[in-house]
């Protein structure tokens, strides 16, 4: 059980998917404010997609405490998966404030950023929501909604499943 809580909710219109991360944090910090730098190292919030469900290709999308952005897109190869960060999700917006208890962040994805459009009903995604909580003093904390049960939260055949209504 992690030691700060992270609550995700959701929430979809005709044009985009919409996540809030709610991270309860005693000291929230970073320092990268630079699009697509290894905001991995530090303390971050993630979101991994993969709309069509082939575990080939997915998105990953990166938000820190100070709302620096890392979005690319991951695709399989021979030895793993290659990191594409040419990739900017286009139409992503941000939105990240700190409270009295740590900090939240909004990310609204539109719909053609990852796929051809609205998905109709009944559509499944493939996705995991996940944080890095490095407090001051202690070992990093990795959380997610479906824990990967390995080291790294890049497996996409543990990806949780997201149906649209």
């Amino acid at each position: 059980m992690p030691q700060q809580a992270t609550t995700v909710r959701l929430r979809r219109d005709d044009a985009a998917l919409h996540l809030e991360f709610v991270c309860v944090d005693a000291e929230p910090w970073a320092t990268i404010t630079q699009r697509d730098g290894p905001l991995w190292e530090e303390e971050v919030v993630e979101v991994f997609i993969d709309p069509v469900g082939d575990r080939e290709c997915y998105f990953e999308i990166e938000v820190n405490p100070l709302g620096t952005v890392v979005d690319l897109v991951l695709r399989r190869n021979r030895s793993g998966y290659a990191r594409d960060f040419a990739w900017d999700c286009e139409g992503l917006t941000v939105d990240v404030v700190q409270t009295v208890d740590g900090w939240r962040t909004n990310l609204s994805f539109p719909f053609t950023a990852l796929t051809d459009g609205p998905p109709g009903t009944g559509t499944e995604w493939r996705l995991n929501f996940t944080r890095i909580d490095r407090p001051r003093n202690r070992e990093r904390e990795l959380s997610a909604w479906v824990p990967t049960l390995l080291a790294t939260f890049h497996a996409p055949e543990r990806f949780g499943l997201l149906r649209f209504q």
